[in-house]
């Protein structure tokens, strides 16, 4: 089998093996290809099975491609891929569900921790000397928060919900969670179901797992916001598209969102800028809550058992069957 991987890069920036999955064919493999239609086409050529991430795969790639028999998404997220148009041809697009399930939800938690205590601003004060010249035996820059007794929102209480939520039962935390299919056996003496209201009147920390679709896109906007408790802290290691970005911006810089901690834009990167890189109490990251080491090699062994599976006649993981 011929395989080619149009945006290696991000998976394998050179510190993991491929041979998980040339094992399984010959295949070759791009670091990055630009998003236009003609450099995708001309990458995939006459390969079977395509290996993407972020590189789009619309109708009009499928169509110039008709050799390709399989789609393997090197993620959990497939919305750059036209499943619609990929199902009508019969070829099987399959993702990675749950691979990165214990770092979003590690990462998450850090983005929580950096805001209620500023680790990093005080490391650097302590090495700029700051400490040394203290007439006290101790000083801070910042309000310090301490997080047992308060409320966390979950929207989203899949995998990484729950994950989250187990930390933050841990450090003395209440949850209200969403979901757009319960399971109440879920629940238990401080987590429970609550309505979307719910959880922006009581919440004193927002955390955002739910799927991009498009009843989730643009959630988080400035109807939700005027309904969530002033000083709220809103996380976001999901999806950017779930927020309208100058929306959140305006509640930091107001002060009615006390801090962001964001793991993820509507555009990445933020080539055209966001209101969000300049706003008050906004703590960022370059979507990396999914990128350790463990993680990705994680991820490569399942996108080849993917790819193997169906090689033996029996895909799994479908996201279009």
């Amino acid at each position: 089998m011929k395989i080619v991987v149009l945006d290696g890069h991000s998976l394998n920036p050179c510190d993991l093996s491929w041979a998980p999955i040339e094992s399984l064919g010959s295949c070759s493999v791009f670091e990055r290809v630009p998003p236009e239609d003609s450099a995708i086409i001309e990458a995939i050529g006459d390969a079977e099975a395509v290996l993407v991430n972020k590189v789009p795969i619309s109708r009009r790639v499928l169509d110039a491609c008709p050799s390709v028999r399989y789609i393997g998404v090197l993620a959990t997220g497939y919305n750059a891929i036209d499943v619609a148009a990929a199902k009508e041809k019969g070829i099987p697009v399959c993702n990675v569900p749950n691979y990165s399930t214990a770092a979003v939800s590690q990462h998450t938690i850090a983005l929580l921790l950096e805001i209620c205590c500023h680790v990093g601003d005080h490391s650097q004060a302590v090495r700029s000397g700051r400490w040394e010249q203290c007439h006290d035996y101790c000083f801070w820059d910042h309000p310090l928060i301490e997080l047992a007794d308060k409320t966390m929102g979950i929207i989203g209480y899949g995998h990484i919900g729950q994950a989250v939520g187990r930390i933050a039962e841990g450090l003395g935390m209440r949850l209200l969670v969403n979901a757009a299919h319960p399971r109440p056996e879920l629940e238990h003496e401080g987590c429970r179901y609550a309505s979307l209201d719910e959880i922006y009147a009581q919440s004193d920390v927002i955390s955002m797992h739910c799927p991009l679709f498009p009843e989730t896109k643009e959630m988080i906007n400035k109807d939700s916001i005027a309904r969530m408790k002033d000083g709220v802290i809103f996380l976001n290691a999901s999806r950017g598209g779930l927020m309208v970005e100058q929306d959140v911006a305006d509640a930091l810089n107001s002060g009615k969102i006390a801090a962001a901690g964001l793991d993820c834009l509507t555009e990445e990167p933020p080539v055209h800028g966001s209101p969000l890189i300049s706003a008050k109490n906004c703590f960022m990251t370059p979507h990396i809550a999914w990128a350790p080491l463990e993680t990705r090699r994680r991820l490569m062994n399942i996108v080849a058992d993917n790819l193997a599976a169906f090689q033996k006649g029996q895909p799994v993981n479908v996201v279009n069957p």
